[in-house]
Parts: structure tokens; C-alpha cells; sequence
């Protein structure tokens, strides 16, 4: 009997779970690690949205089958999010499905639409779903570059040009996860017109909508004229409300997606619990105060990671928005890698990191640090690290 099953054989090992195991075993030991490596928020949901989950649980009739694609309140709640956000018009009905967070919605999508031998274009580095999602699904990857300058539109006309069978699908993620890069409303409208032109479906992760800094909001490929065409989008409630272990999120915008991703996940799940599906109408339909609370929170844990940083002797540039900085190794340990130098961090500095390689081999020579922890926490994770860069003979000057 064969027990290299074909999928298995096609995933490679996670090596954040590597640092995450470390991590685990050092807490296990009594350890304090200031743990800045998953992107978990260590803030509550609003408390109108923790009441509305609890009032709705106490209903017998809400403990039954939910609605797969989610039941239509809270599928007008997020059609009217987007039209008080980003000026955009849905069909409750069928531009809009609730998933299970970003992260099933993804990967379900990817089994709805992609045949064995597909060729799918995905950032480099990325979010692992955005690649094994399709991979899990059959698809062949092909890496295009995370950030959007002209080497980005050029190495999509190469991937058109030279992929056999011809790409059908491109995914994007700005704010990006795990790089922070942004884009701007010109670059969708550009997007949309290639797109359009070379026949690609795109799928655009907005997990991180709510989280930008610096007076820039983000932008909705959806916002594009024409944009419905050819593209979804799909956002989340894990960062905006801090309900990430409530496992919410929607996919918005293409019918013919839509309708796809719909029919999967009616063979695979009854949808969320009733009472977090009510929940989150509460969240979307509500004061929505907490959002820029949160964001202004986020800011300046961001403001105190980077100069707290910097004078320990690791300059990290400041991101323009998400939970995360995307951080060059120091110079003088750039040759450890982003493995070896996550470890070490964690080892002797007692401070969890992502290492960049996890999010592809674009990834190498990055790690990306999430700002899941207080101004304190931040401030004595930058205390230690200046001890270790120190026992490692770098110091502000030389890093």
C-alpha cells in the first residue's frame, strides 16, 4: 500500500512550525516569550458584538444547521460595508457568501474552480494559503514579485507569454501579509485592464482593510469600474474587530465565482454558528469607533516597535499599514538566514518571529514580526534583542 499520498507529497514541511514548536517548548519550560510571530490579535471583540453572540446563543432555534453561504442579514451587512467603505454596490444575494475566515473561503475557492495542471499566478512571498491553497487544488504555481512596479507588470506579461497551459488566475494581497506593500487605487484600474485583456480571474485578499496608518485608506479592486467582471474579494473580521478566532469572512464581487465557491462549500460545511453569524451583523451594522481604535492602537505599537528597534540596532522600516513589519535581518547576520536567525532570537532573546523563508524563498532574508503586543512588551522585546545583537558583536552603529 502506497502512504505517500499524492497531496501530501505535494506540501512541503512548514517551516514556521519549526519556530512555533521552539516557542511552545520554551513556554512549556516556564520561559517568557514576547511571542510577535502569528498575527493572533490580543484584543477583544467590541463588547455590543460579545453580547450579541451570547443573547442570540440563548435561543434554542440557534443551535440548529446554520446557512452555508450564511444567513442574509449578515450577508447585507457586509454589502452595506461595502457601500458605506469603498462607494461599491452588491447583490446580497449573489455577489456576496460568508466563509470561514479569508483562509477556507481561499481555499475552497481554489477546489471550486481550478482542474489538475492549472496554471495560477501568486506573490512571492505570500501567505502560504494563496499558494497551497491552489497547489492542494492540482494548480501549478508560478511567482510573480509582491511589490507593484513595473518589474511586477513585467513579470506578468512573461508569465502570459511563456506559461503553458496559459495562467487563469492571479491572486493579490495588498496590504500584503506578510510584506506590508500597499497599492494605490491606479494600480487596480491597471490590474483590471490586464486582466480583462488576457482573460484571468483575480482574487484579491483584503484580509487587512481596516489596519492602515499615515492617512492612507486602503482601496477595493471592486471600486474599479468593471472591476465584478472579473475579480473577487475577500476580507475579514479577525483583524477589523479582533474576532479572529470566531473564523468569519466573506467573498464578495464576481457571480460566477460566487456562485462556484456557494456550491463547494454546500457540500462541505451548514455554515458559522448561528449566534457568530448574528454577531458579526452587530459588528458590521454597529458603532464602528472600535475600528479606528484598533487602528490608532496598531499605529503606535508600530511607532514604538520601530524606534525601540532601531536604537537596540535593528533599523526595521515602518509599514504602512497591517499588523506586521517586514524586517531585513540585521546586515551583520544576514548569512544565519531567516530560520537560523528566528531561532536564535527565540533561544537567546526570548522573542518569536516569523521567518521570511516560511512565506517563500523571496521570503529569505526577512522575518516578519507581528505587533500582537503591548508598547511594554514592545519595549522589552527591543531590550533583549539589543542584548543578543550585542552578544553577537553588532551594535546600533553596525547593524
Amino acid at each position: 500500500m502506497d502512504e505517500e499520498f499524492y497531496r501530501m507529497k505535494r506540501l512541503p514541511p512548514y517551516v514556521i512550525a519549526e519556530v512555533n514548536g521552539m516557542r511552545a517548548a520554551a513556554r512549556a519550560a516556564g520561559r517568557d516569550i514576547i511571542d510577535l510571530g502569528m498575527g493572533n490579535p490580543d484584543l477583544p471583540p467590541p463588547q455590543h458584538v460579545i453580547d450579541k453572540l451570547c443573547e442570540v446563543a440563548q435561543k434554542p432555534s440557534a443551535h440548529g444547521y446554520s446557512a452555508s453561504k450564511g444567513i442574509p442579514g449578515v450577508r447585507r451587512a457586509q454589502a452595506n460595508y461595502y457601500g458605506r467603505r469603498f462607494g461599491v454596490d452588491l447583490d446580497p444575494e449573489t455577489e456576496v457568501v460568508m466563509t470561514m475566515g479569508s483562509k477556507e473561503g481561499l481555499a475552497s475557492l481554489a477546489t471550486a474552480i481550478t482542474a489538475p495542471g492549472d496554471v495560477v499566478l501568486a506573490p512571492n512571498p505570500s501567505y502560504p494559503i494563496h499558494t497551497f491553497g491552489f497547489i492542494i487544488a492540482g494548480a501549478s504555481i508560478r511567482s510573480v514579485p509582491t511589490t507593484p512596479d513595473e518589474r511586477y507588470w513585467e513579470s506578468l506579461d512573461r508569465a502570459m507569454r511563456y506559461s503553458v497551459p496559459r495562467p487563469s488566475v492571479l491572486i493579490v494581497n495588498y496590504p500584503s501579509n506578510p510584506t506590508a506593500e500597499t497599492v494605490d487605487l491606479a494600480f487596480y484600474e491597471r490590474l483590471v485592464a490586464w486582466a480583462r485583456e488576457n482573460k484571468v480571474w483575480i482574487l484579491s485578499d483584503l484580509a487587512y482593510s481596516e489596519l492602515y496608518y499615515d492617512g492612507n485608506p486602503t482601496r477595493s479592486i471592486l471600486e474599479v469600474p468593471g472591476a465584478k467582471d472579473v475579480a473577487v474579494e475577500f476580507t475579514s473580521m479577525s483583524k477589523t474587530f479582533s474576532m479572529a478566532g470566531w473564523r468569519v469572512g466573506f467573498a464578495v464581487g464576481n457571480k460566477h465565482l460566487i456562485a462556484a465557491l456557494t456550491r463547494v462549500k454546500s457540500y462541505l460545511d451548514y455554515g458559522a454558528f448561528t449566534p457568530i453569524q448574528a454577531a458579526t451583523c452587530a459588528a458590521l451594522n454597529g458603532p464602528q469607533d472600535i475600528v479606528e481604535q484598533n487602528r490608532e492602537l496598531y499605529r503606535r505599537r508600530r511607532d514604538v516597535m520601530v524606534e525601540s528597534f532601531g536604537r537596540a540596532g535593528w533599523e526595521i522600516p515602518s509599514p504602512k499599514a497591517s499588523m506586521f513589519a517586514w524586517a531585513p535581518l540585521p546586515p551583520a547576520l544576514r548569512h544565519l538566514g531567516s530560520l537560523e536567525f528566528s531561532k536564535q532570537l527565540l533561544t537567546h532573546a526570548d522573542v518569536a518571529v516569523a521567518p521570511g523563508v516560511g512565506y517563500g524563498e523571496d521570503g529569505e532574508g526577512y522575518v516578519r514580526i507581528a505587533m500582537v503586543e503591548n508598547e511594554q512588551r514592545l519595549r522589552q522585546a527591543a531590550r533583549n534583542i539589543k542584548r543578543y545583537l550585542t552578544s553577537m558583536g553588532v551594535n546600533a552603529s553596525a547593524a
